[in-house]
């Protein structure tokens, strides 16, 4: 990507921006994937490509951070419970009957492994609400959908990342699936990095007493947003969910501040303009990288693939809502099918599509399902689920 081409996505991305600023029924995230398809048919931003360290490095601690932050305090303490088992113990069951459902059904069409199965469904097990956040926002759904979906998306990402990254070794090495190997792994890099973000995000935070000046409260958040990210990763452990918890920790000393709804303006001055800007960028390369892996005679397979995605995140809200009254009363079959197709593949299947393709050539049949099933999920679930929401929430799921 020059930077020419930086300039043009940044100003399509600004306009859609602008100029969508109810963003109803039709979010700019969907634009910005349907603009990039677009450009990819003109010969001129047809091989744009942008790099794996970029996205994950540079841009996604960004975009982890700002949702971290902004999400409430008082949230994470009612829906947390909820959200954190069906972002950990969830994603990781639904990886395995994602994995076993592709490979049983996708071998009847092609020759597919189980790991390469299993790594299809790792780059579709993280979800990114940020397509449907303001969809779900205006069909006035009940906030509590939304609350959920955005604290199972900040911990899933990094979680997903973990399950990825032990079964894309495997494939890549020819390695035989081994659960407990995946399964401590899990816990390790996991666990090791929500430590590094408590004690990180702590010490820093802290520094919120003490600079009153809030251009330098602003620049601790950098450094917390980034550093612990960066931490994380020398020591092997996740990055993504160090920046969350660091995330969470910077907006509860925020919420002790003496002048907290000031800080918090002065913060979304800066990391409002960050947000857009990463977006923009992110959602057209998508379009366009997708044109370039996407062999259209697998279209029926990556459509059935979708389907299965769908159908797998149904069962599993469900069987983790089992155990508890309340958690049932959350997710009755309404309020599972809104939590199923709010579950949009975004950002973080990006940064994991990307990570694969260095590993594999580019007529890969896994890059060409994958980020089939992430285009139509994207498209697909992003247009159904405002009238879907309305039609629930008229029948009383609210």
């Amino acid at each position: 990507m020059t930077p020419d081409h930086l300039i043009i996505f940044l100003a399509i991305g600004y306009i859609f921006f602008s100029l969508d600023k109810k963003q109803q029924k039709l979010p700019v995230p969907l634009l910005l994937v349907v603009t990039g398809v677009i450009l990819s048919f003109i010969p001129y931003f047809s091989d744009v490509t942008i790099s794996r360290e970029l996205i994950y490095k540079g841009f996604l601690p960004a975009l982890l951070f700002i949702s971290a932050y902004r999400y409430s305090f008082k949230s994470v303490k009612k829906f947390g419970p909820f959200f954190g088992l069906l972002s950990t113990l969830g994603l990781f069951i639904t990886a395995l009957l994602l994995g076993l459902a592709v490979w049983g059904i996708g071998s009847l069409f092609t020759t597919i492994s189980l790991i390469g199965a299993l790594v299809i469904a790792s780059i579709l097990t993280p979800t990114d609400p940020v397509s449907v956040e303001s969809v779900l926002e205006e069909s006035d759904i009940n906030k509590k959908y939304t609350a959920n979906l955005e604290g199972e998306s900040m911990i899933n990402d990094g979680t997903s990342v973990v399950i990825f990254t032990i079964v894309s070794n495997m494939y890549t090495a020819g390695k035989s699936f081994s659960f407990m190997h995946l399964f401590k792994e899990f816990l390790t890099v996991s666990l090791g990095g929500v430590l590094i973000g408590l004690v990180l995000g702590w010490l820093l935070s802290k520094n919120i007493h003490i600079l009153k000046n809030h251009t330098y409260q602003v620049m601790v958040s950098i450094i917390v947003a980034y550093g612990s990210f960066y931490l994380a990763e020398v020591f092997g452990f996740s990055g993504v969910l160090a920046t969350v918890t660091s995330g969470i920790m910077f907006s509860y000393e925020l919420q002790k501040a003496d002048d907290e709804e000031q800080s918090r303006r002065i913060q979304g001055g800066f990391w409002n303009i960050i947000e857009p800007t990463i977006l923009s960028l992110v959602f057209i390369v998508l379009g366009i990288v997708s044109m370039q892996y996407i062999q259209w005679k697998h279209f029926g397979l990556f459509l059935l693939i979708f389907l299965l995605s769908i159908a797998v995140r149904f069962v599993v809200l469900v069987l983790i809502a089992l155990p508890k009254q309340k958690w049932r009363k959350l997710v009755f079959w309404k309020g599972a099918t809104i939590l199923t197709f709010a579950g949009v593949r975004g950002t973080m299947s990006i940064v994991l599509l990307l990570t694969l393709q260095v590993e594999l050539s580019s007529d890969h049949y896994i890059l060409s399902l994958s980020f089939g099933a992430v285009l139509l999920s994207l498209v697909v679930q992003t247009i159904i689920i405002y009238p879907l929401s309305l039609i629930l929430k008229k029948s009383g799921s609210s």
